[in-house]
């Protein structure tokens, strides 16, 4: 796939994130996004690829258990700037509607790591 058409996917990916989060329906930080996977509100989970390796295994993990989408994408500054915020490692779109649309974006980029 051409890198221009990738670039647009990805910014498509990350204005929606915007939205989501506009629309009151994202959570960030570990506490938040923890219980938001725990009460089955959370659809998707974006960890940042430069998360530690703990976090990022500790959100796998959970994400399993629980059958929540997670994907590895973007960095801190990325998802941050995103949302409107200082830089995050960890968001989670607690829309369905939303997490489809991205998780729609971010797939047919294929350096994404672990859509599952």
């Amino acid at each position: 796939m051409p890198a221009k058409n990738v670039q647009k996917m990805m910014s498509k990916a990350l204005s929606h994130l915007g939205m989501a989060m506009r629309a009151g329906k994202l959570v960030t930080g570990d506490d938040t996004v923890l219980k938001s996977i725990r009460q089955g509100k959370a659809h998707l989970v974006i960890v940042a690829g430069d998360a530690s390796d703990n976090t990022k295994k500790k959100y796998r993990d959970k994400c399993g258990y629980y059958n929540v989408k997670l994907a590895e994408a973007f960095d801190r500054v990325e998802l941050g700037k995103a949302i409107g915020k200082e830089a995050r490692v960890l968001v989670a779109v607690t829309d369905a509607g939303f997490a489809r649309m991205i998780i729609g974006q971010l797939s047919s980029y294929s350096e994404v790591d672990n859509i599952d």
